[in-house]
């Protein structure tokens, strides 16, 4: 990595996807600051390096001004994960998922701006395109957020935007499709692939929510830190916003017969009734990514699963071939 020697500031660092960025960072030879609030990172994650010295933590919320400006300080680049990043969680709760997402993103971008920070890479969503009117979507498609989450993303973009021409700082807005990977903890509000793994180590059947034939374009989390990365280092992408994902379309029911057939799992499939504020249908073009940042993702939808049944050894993965 050619910034290695850069003092990297990573929100939500405890997290699945930040979690893995530190691992990445700390191996290429950067200082890594983590701010994480833990509400649904944990330490666990991280706490080989911070016992090694080569992480410094912080227990903290975006939210909070002071905290935020002490973690950016004397930093270099910041990586800004941290978000409530569930769809039906939003809706049940719009108010705190503008308080988290939308203002404390304003809050780390203005120490940013204070601290003369090199680049932000701002870490957005598929979901600011709403119901796409075209597939694949690219960059220029409209935004048309349709969830809570999605609105609180469109709304940290357009900081990241109003910062960087205003006041010179360099940002970068990856809006990243359906991550998928080991760490990905479970709980009411997990992704599906993290529910159908949950619900085959339970001998449970595995839950659909609308017909199956909704459609989503999953990205490997090793992928995504790839994309990171690159967005951390590469010249001429100041302002530039970038889809992350693996480019191809696959769907909900598909996906759950995959599962199971790595899995060996005899289960049944039960559909329930769709959730708010989910889309029908998303897959990224991933081409400005791959010409501008030399993105390409390396996991195929069926090597990830292999990876991340394989974490599970104790009980799916006991039935891989």
């Amino acid at each position: 990595m050619a910034r290695e020697s850069k003092r990297v500031l990573v929100t939500g660092g405890a997290g699945f996807i930040g979690s893995h960025l530190v691992d990445r960072l700390v191996s290429e030879g950067c200082e890594v600051k983590v701010l994480d609030d833990l509400s649904s990172g944990s330490l666990a994650n991280i706490r080989g390096h911070v016992r090694s010295g080569r992480v410094s933590f912080v227990e903290g919320d975006v939210g909070e001004a002071d905290v935020v400006e002490k973690c950016v300080c004397g930093v270099d680049l910041v990586v800004h994960l941290a978000a409530v990043a569930s769809v039906p969680f939003s809706v049940e709760h719009p108010v705190l998922t503008f308080e988290v997402n939308v203002d404390g993103t304003l809050n780390l971008l203005k120490a940013c701006v204070e601290s003369s920070v090199e680049r932000f890479v701002f870490v957005s969503s598929c979901a600011v395109y709403g119901e796409p009117v075209y597939l694949p979507v690219d960059e220029l498609h409209p935004v048309n957020p349709v969830s809570p989450y999605a609105k609180s993303k469109v709304a940290g973009e357009r900081w990241c935007r109003v910062l960087g021409e205003k006041c010179g700082l360099e940002t970068v807005v990856l809006r990243l499709f359906n991550v998928y990977g080991p760490r990905q903890g479970f709980n009411d509000y997990s992704g599906v692939i993290t529910r159908f793994i949950e619900q085959i180590k339970q001998r449970l059947p595995l839950t659909i929510y609308g017909d199956g034939s909704q459609t989503r374009d999953f990205v490997y989390v090793s992928d995504v830190v790839e994309a990171v990365l690159q967005a951390l280092k590469c010249e001429g992408v100041k302002g530039e916003v970038f889809n992350v994902g693996f480019g191809r379309q696959v769907s909900v029911r598909d996906l759950a017969a995959a599962v199971l057939r790595l899995a060996r799992a005899d289960l049944d499939v039960v559909y329930e009734a769709p959730r708010t504020g989910d889309v029908k249908h998303s897959v990224a073009d991933i081409s400005k990514a791959e010409k501008l940042l030399g993105f390409k993702p390396s996991f195929s939808l069926r090597d990830g699963l292999h990876a991340l049944l394989a974490e599970n050894a104790l009980s799916a993965g006991e039935r891989l071939c």
